[in-house]
């Protein structure tokens, strides 16, 4: 299942939830403390995903998006459970 995620880094916790943008092009919010260096907050947002999803990191990969805030995430869930998770994380 991919996954667009806005990120905002050097957050003062971490948190996933909430959307950005509208109609089919939101994303879900996925705040970080890791500053934006070294690839430091990308990595942080994947362990974030997996977390807020209930998967393993490793099932959780970087699409596109590497040095971008917006991302897109390939989640590796059974898709109705993926679908009802991340519906359920936008509206935060």
């Amino acid at each position: 299942m991919r996954v667009s995620v806005r990120v905002r880094p050097a957050a003062s916790r971490t948190r996933v939830g909430g959307s950005y943008g509208d109609g089919d092009q939101r994303s879900l919010v996925v705040a970080v403390t890791a500053r934006a260096v070294d690839g430091a907050a990308t990595e942080a947002v994947l362990v974030a995903v997996a977390d807020a999803f209930g998967v393993r990191r490793r099932e959780v990969d970087l699409v596109s998006g590497a040095t971008h805030r917006t991302k897109v995430l390939e989640v590796d869930i059974d898709p109705p459970r993926g679908a009802a998770r991340l519906a359920a994380l936008l509206a935060v």
